[in-house]
């Protein structure tokens, strides 16, 4: 009996196989016609809004909206800027919340706000042969059919833009910090932080009912860093028209970067507490920190994109672990050129 269920799975697992070979005859070569592989005729500039970003700091951890502008002068360099923002304390500015809520000292919580500016010089920019995966798809399968299919793709010759830059750019930001939790990851407490007698704050306090409550400190932080790195990119920008197909396009613009960011100015404000004011300075900051990130968009008139960065950003001692991701949709994008011949009559 053993011998008969061994045959007859033996039997079935070369029927398998033979169904899986003969499917795969069934893929039948393409034929194309290039309608266009010009990675340096990508649009100039590049204007994206972005709805939703979210950022694990351990300073303060952040999501809101922001927005983005990218722009590249030939093969020369480009330069991009982009700002972001909390939509509100509650969505989601998680340390100015609680400090609305918890705070024992008088100062107003600070919104979390980042700027920056900066560009990238193409030390080299060339292109070099390479093949493109574009995917086979027609408009007459229907949507639900196609969304539970393997597409099959065509790896067509194409030419890949590769750009090696350096990169040079300013931050600037600003946050509510929770002191209380600084002050822990540095081994020190609430009465390392002094009026101007030299007294300490106090650790706990008794409320209205009697209750024993520990003081809650939050302080604002505000920061000017300079990042200086490198960047890799990888642009296609072919299109191409199959004879059983729809026209397939690759037109992805891919960056990946590294920088060392250092921050020539970081301040921490007092705290004031029971109409006293108390210096931070006992808080150790550290000027100068990392990140490696990535970035990827498409040269569309109207897309989307999406980055992500992680790295240690300049901020208090023991708080400057950062995890960033963003998308930006809708992402409109133009090539500046308006010009049109005109012949006299």
């Amino acid at each position: 009996m053993r011998a008969i269920r061994f045959g007859l799975g033996f039997i079935l697992l070369l029927n398998s196989m033979s169904i899986c070979a003969q499917a795969q005859e069934e893929k039948t070569a393409v034929t194309f016609d290039e309608l266009y592989d010009e990675p340096y005729s990508i649009n100039k500039l590049f204007i994206g809004f972005q709805p939703f970003y979210g950022e694990l700091f351990a300073t303060n951890v952040n999501a809101g909206y922001g927005a983005e502008v990218h722009y590249y002068h030939k093969n020369k360099f480009d330069v991009k800027g982009h700002f972001r923002k909390t939509y509100s304390s509650k969505f989601y500015d998680l340390n100015r919340e609680l400090a609305i809520n918890n705070s024992s000292v008088s100062n107003k919580p600070e919104v979390y706000n980042y700027y920056e500016l900066g560009g990238t010089y193409h030390i080299k920019d060339f292109d070099v042969s390479s093949k493109a995966k574009i995917f086979l798809h027609k408009k007459s399968i229907p949507r639900n059919k196609w969304s539970s299919t393997v597409p099959l793709y065509a790896e067509v010759p194409s030419k890949l833009r590769k750009i090696y830059g350096v990169r040079l750019g300013g931050v600037i930001w600003n946050s509510t910090a929770d002191l209380n939790r600084a002050l822990e990851k540095q081994g020190l407490t609430n009465a390392d932080l002094v009026n101007s007698e030299g007294i300490g704050m106090d650790q706990t306090y008794v409320d209205g009912n009697g209750q024993v409550q520990n003081v809650n400190v939050f302080g604002n932080i505000y920061a000017t860093n300079i990042y200086l790195g490198g960047s890799m990119s990888w642009i296609r920008n072919i299109a191409v028209s199959f004879d059983q197909y729809d026209e397939g396009l690759d037109d992805g613009m891919f960056t990946v970067f590294l920088d060392l960011m250092i921050a020539p100015s970081l301040t921490l404000d007092p705290v004031v507490y029971q109409n006293e004011e108390y210096s931070t300075d006992a808080l150790a900051t550290k000027m100068i920190g990392f990140r490696a990130g990535l970035e990827g968009k498409f040269n569309r008139t109207l897309s989307w994109s999406y980055g992500g960065e992680v790295g240690y950003r300049p901020s208090l001692e023991g708080r400057g672990f950062f995890a960033l991701f963003k998308i930006s949709f809708p992402v409109f994008s133009s090539n500046l050129d308006n010009k049109v011949e005109a012949f006299g009559k």
